[in-house]
């Protein structure tokens, strides 16, 4: 019979190891969903409109991940796999704070205290504000597409539709989208 304390030396070990090796076997896991912080991030500002709330909800994406990363298959699309992580919890955000109130874009412009002045960021604006008016589905089209870089049988599957509504999306998006940043162009200026 063992004494005691060899026991539980033994079970130490064999705790320290397999730490170690979990450790060893979550690298390669770590490492990609590390590398895919910048497009979470980009695809969530894109969802949101709002650096601080894409944050959160890149933050929250993540760790979902990782607590569920033994419920991912290899092999399958990792990066899809997270983007819908990061969907679906947008998604429930929204179902949650369904009744909460939007800062007023009039408001906003009067607490600004200077006017930008570079052109990219007033084009980028006015491309956010265009995103904005959307409808979600599409907004969020063009988002994987395009911002995204993912093919249209990838964003199919993150959002859960089907190849030709994703492109249906996509090209009447586009086509809103286009609408929308001509005519901001054509009003007058404030």
């Amino acid at each position: 019979m063992a004494k005691p304390a060899t026991v539980k030396k033994t079970a130490e070990t064999v705790s320290a190891t397999s730490t170690v090796a979990s450790q060893d076997a979550a690298q390669p896991f770590r490492e990609a969903l590390v590398g895919l912080l910048p497009h979470l991030r980009a695809f969530a500002r894109g969802l949101c409109g709002q650096a601080e709330r894409a944050d959160d909800l890149v933050q929250e994406a993540v760790l979902r991940a990782w607590t569920s990363r033994d419920s991912f298959k290899p092999g399958t699309n990792f990066k899809a796999w997270v983007f819908t992580i990061t969907r679906n919890n947008f998604l429930n955000e929204l179902r949650r704070y369904r009744r909460e109130t939007q800062l007023d874009d009039g408001v906003a412009e009067t607490m600004l205290v200077t006017a930008a002045d570079q052109e990219d960021a007033l084009h980028m604006n006015d491309l956010q504000r265009a995103l904005d008016r959307l409808p979600p589905e599409r907004r969020e089209a063009l988002l994987l597409i395009g911002a995204s870089g993912f093919s249209y049988e990838e964003a199919a599957q993150v959002c859960g539709v089907a190849i030709g509504t994703m492109k249906s999306r996509v090209a009447r998006g586009r086509a809103q989208l286009g609408l929308l940043l001509n005519e901001g162009a054509s009003s007058p200026a404030e």
